[in-house]
């Protein structure tokens, strides 16, 4: 089969590779109808994860069920079903407590309560490097799910692929952010981040209550589509002070609520750069400090963009003397999915209107490049085998 492969950073190929099999009985082979490039396959193609082997790339997808395993019982060949990008095993201690990103079963080589860099993992992800699980990803032609019968969800056939796929991660994801900042209604929301999550937190920002909700990317073209899909006021932190701004427009206070949906991959100077290669660290967490600076005091920051490594100088004494309350981490899309599956098949919500590019998947390594490099007003694209 084709399948996209990453070799090493800013390297990404389109490869004939070997087909995937079944080896659990638990196990589905999916033919990909649909797939997309996610801001956190960056991390992997930019190198701020480490990967030395070959790896397919890829966790948001869906398709048709090629074969099954004998153990399967949820589904059957021919059903059309979007997964989650978690690998959950739906029994253990964390799956049963709507954790499913901590699965202690899917991970076996590197999964442990630490949570370090290098050792201690959480549970498997898709396409996501060996220390997640080592699993080939669904920028390919076909591919191994595992536990099936726990979180893939059947699509009918009133809903185009393009209007449920963003439910595997990125809908999910900016939902959490939301989510975990427990809205009242009314509240000024600030969302760090116009890429695909940040729009989506925006989205879910709306339906969760939210009285304003403020866009912030120094990107215009980002800026332009977070007002034409989801109808924020926006803010550039080339043209003004971004924290003084929020303060001026919430009575000096700052926002009820910040999320950062940026992450790692935050833009840099080249002083930002010195001090990372000086500390050992990768990338920049200055996003994550702004969004301490723009909260009011008292208020939520949740951060569902990705970090992967500790940074010097963390600004712990302002978190303290706000008295913030921070949530963080990878979303529990197993939690999520039944309820904005609702939301999409009831039509409160539109997904698909991100989109910017759809290619073919020969035209992978040209995808991930004008993503990576913010060309063609790329925000958002789906790939199709």
């Amino acid at each position: 089969m084709k399948a996209a492969v990453f070799h090493r950073p800013g390297h990404i190929t389109v490869d004939n590779v070997d087909d995937p099999k079944i080896e659990k009985n638990d196990d589905i082979i999916l033919k990909i109808t649909s797939t997309a490039i996610c801001g956190s396959d960056l991390h992997i193609y930019d190198g701020f994860f480490p990967q030395t082997k070959p790896l397919i790339m890829g966790h948001e997808f869906m398709g048709v069920v090629e074969e099954v395993g004998n153990a399967v019982t949820h589904l059957k060949a021919g059903d059309r079903i979007v997964v989650p990008f978690p690998i959950a095993c739906g029994n253990c201690y964390f799956c049963n407590h709507d954790m499913q990103p901590h699965c202690e079963h899917s991970n076996p080589d590197h999964y442990g309560p630490e949570g370090g860099v290098l050792k201690g993992k959480g549970g498997a992800l898709f396409g996501y490097t060996d220390l997640y699980g080592g699993y080939s990803g669904g920028q390919a032609q076909y591919v191994r799910v595992p536990y099936a019968d726990y979180s893939p969800r059947v699509v009918p056939d009133s809903l185009s692929d393009e209007q449920v796929l963003f439910l595997t991660d990125i809908f999910p994801t900016g939902w959490s952010a939301i989510d975990w900042a427990e809205l009242k209604g009314g509240e000024t929301v600030a969302i760090f981040g116009s890429g695909p999550v940040g729009l989506m937190a925006q989205k879910a920002a709306w339906l969760k209550g939210a009285g304003r909700v403020i866009a912030i990317d120094p990107l215009h073209y980002r800026l332009i589509k977070a007002k034409q899909v989801n109808n924020v006021e926006t803010l550039n932190p080339h043209e003004v002070d971004v924290v003084q701004a929020i303060r001026d427009m919430t009575n000096g206070r700052g926002a009820d609520v910040c999320v950062d949906a940026v992450g790692v991959e935050a833009e840099r100077t080249f002083f930002d750069k010195v001090k990372a290669v000086v500390h050992f660290e990768k990338g920049t967490d200055k996003v994550l400090e702004t969004c301490f600076k723009a909260v009011r005091r008292g208020g939520t920051v949740t951060v569902v963009g990705v970090y992967g490594s500790p940074y010097d100088n963390f600004p712990l004494h302002t978190m303290f003397d706000k008295g913030l309350t921070v949530r963080l981490g990878q979303a529990p899309v197993q939690k999520y999915i039944d309820h904005l599956f609702s939301l999409v098949q009831n039509e409160k919500v539109i997904l698909n209107d991100i989109v910017t590019h759809v290619l073919p998947l020969s035209d992978a390594a040209y995808a991930y490049d004008i993503f990576k490099n913010k060309q063609e007003d790329c925000v958002k694209v789906i790939l199709k085998p």
